[in-house]
């Protein structure tokens, strides 16, 4: 038998698996970073992938804007700053010339005091603004209909370069990239018409070519450029593994192979049944973080079998309107139609669980009451090792069980993928 530990709130849930039914324990590659994030930020500034170095791209007397992520994300901002502000200094453009833009999307704008925690040492020294309010363009429209209404300030730039960090999306394949500006600039009717495209085919984590909803955003080049990025890969800790600097898409591309080299794991088949945690709080504090789970669990699991979702999930769904599409819908083929018909921050967590439990079944062991865990699609037990004995006695004593400790941090690939 295999002893299994995993992180569940602030404690963990141990369990074990008969050695011989057991196809794997999946976590991400350990490695440290091989500069000081300082130095991997210049290193990169200096070699640049797929175009000059910015001091040959931009112009003394041009306007530039720097899209940067708002503070719920985990890009290190504060530290990208200083060494990009200096190469732009180096290249004749003041302070006075350069505004930070925070691409919000449609989250809220940020707090006074969030700005300083931000921005860090370059708070006061350069502009900035959220991306919010009325001021947006219509700069054209995706071949898929998809209509690029972007944020004023940002449309008026003479450059733009984007930040950002580099990880698994659930849907867009990846952070990073062209991001920064479809969704992180634009308004909610172009984040809803390039959202609603999540449920396609191809729209998943790790994958790029043939993901509509990457393909649709990336087409803001034709219409707006985006003359620079900087984004980084973190480890599990949120500090910086790796820099890439360059060209929006050969740099991010780069950036994403790096993430696949330390975040991805080849499986020699997929499993019948998955052990699924977040690896504890706060990525399990509620149903709206720890969905994050789920997505990367259905990749490694048979059709019609089973995810084991361990997540405590102590302050309930978490979300004012996933919470409503839940409790409005009747089956998981109510939200899915749904979200087809009108995108909502909130309800696209609802269609991700719906879709995950339309591909399988879902067992969770959590914290929730049993009638809330029932309204989600999904069986509640008590203890992974009653979950674990219910899903041999569906999928056969023989049944092949994989494990991911931090299923929302590892993407696995089958041979099929």
């Amino acid at each position: 038998m295999q002893e299994i530990s995993l992180g569940y709130g602030k404690t963990k849930l141990s369990f074990t698996v008969p050695q011989t039914n057991l196809l794997g324990i999946i976590t991400p590659k350990q490695t440290a970073a091989l500069a000081s994030p300082d130095a991997l930020l210049k290193q990169a500034l200096a070699s640049p992938i797929g175009c000059p170095p910015l001091k040959d791209i931009v112009q003394p007397g041009e306007k530039i804007a720097v899209i940067i992520s708002d503070i719920t994300r985990p890009c290190p901002t504060a530290l990208m700053l200083p060494p990009l502000l200096a190469e732009l200094n180096t290249a004749g453009i003041p302070d006075s010339d350069i505004t930070i833009i925070s691409a919000l999307g449609i989250h809220r704008p940020h707090r006074e005091e969030e700005i300083p925690k931000l921005l860090g040492s370059c708070f006061g020294r350069v502009n900035f603004m959220d991306a919010w309010g009325e001021d947006y363009r219509q700069v054209g429209v995706s071949n898929r209909g998809t209509p690029f209404r972007v944020f004023g300030p940002v449309v008026d730039a003479d450059r733009r370069i984007c930040l950002g960090n580099i990880e698994y999306h659930y849907f867009v394949g990846y952070s990073g990239g062209v991001k920064a500006i479809i969704p992180g600039t634009a308004d909610r009717a172009t984040i809803q018409a390039n959202h609603r495209m999540m449920l396609e085919e191809g729209a998943q984590a790790g994958c790029l070519e043939g993901n509509p909803v990457r393909q649709d955003l990336e087409e803001i080049t034709r219409f707006l450029a985006i003359d620079f990025i900087l984004n980084v890969v973190l480890d599990e800790n949120k500090q910086v593994l790796k820099a890439f600097a360059g060209h929006h898409r050969l740099a991010h591309r780069e950036g994403c192979l790096f993430l696949d080299q330390m975040y991805s794991v080849h499986l020699p088949e997929k499993a019948d049944i998955v052990v699924a945690a977040t690896g504890g709080f706060p990525k399990d504090i509620n149903v709206y973080q720890a969905q994050k789970a789920l997505d990367n669990a259905r990749l490694a699991v048979k059709p019609e079998g089973i995810i084991i979702w361990v997540a405590e999930c102590t302050e309930g769904l978490g979300e004012e309107v996933f919470a409503e599409w839940i409790e409005q819908a009747a089956g998981p083929k109510d939200i899915i139609r749904r979200i087809k018909a009108e995108f909502q921050l909130g309800g696209h967590k609802a269609a991700a669980i719906a879709a995950t439990a339309n591909h399988c079944q879902i067992f969770m062991v959590s914290a929730l009451p049993e009638e809330l865990a029932v309204r989600l699609f999904v069986q509640p037990f008590a203890t992974i090792e009653e979950a674990l004995a219910a899903a041999f006695i569906r999928k056969g004593q023989q049944a092949k069980v994989l494990v991911m400790p931090v299923a929302p941090s590892t993407l696995p690939l089958t041979p099929k993928d």
